[in-house]
């Protein structure tokens, strides 16, 4: 089975989708949650980390490449030490 990956315009689409989902929920609640965006059809799934986001969209039956978001962050991991 090929690997699904995502292309720069499937990561605009989700960006997009986030950006607008904000502007109608709020989600200040949620900071530090993970939410995975499926750029295809805009559905969210929120979970505490993204193996509880997987585990969510597969108890959906779902197998579609998402986007991933850490509420509040305009980042999810951030790479890199103290020095």
């Amino acid at each position: 089975m090929p690997e699904a990956t995502m292309t720069g315009q499937d990561v605009e689409c989700a960006e997009r989708i986030w950006r607008e989902y904000q502007t109608t929920h709020d989600v200040s609640g949620r900071k530090g949650e993970t939410v995975g965006i499926d750029p295809y059809t805009g559905r969210l799934w929120f979970g505490a980390s993204i193996l509880e986001v997987v585990d969510r969209l597969k108890a959906d039956n779902r197998f579609t490449p998402l986007y991933f978001v850490r509420v509040g962050y305009d980042y999810y991991f951030r790479k890199g030490g103290h020095r």
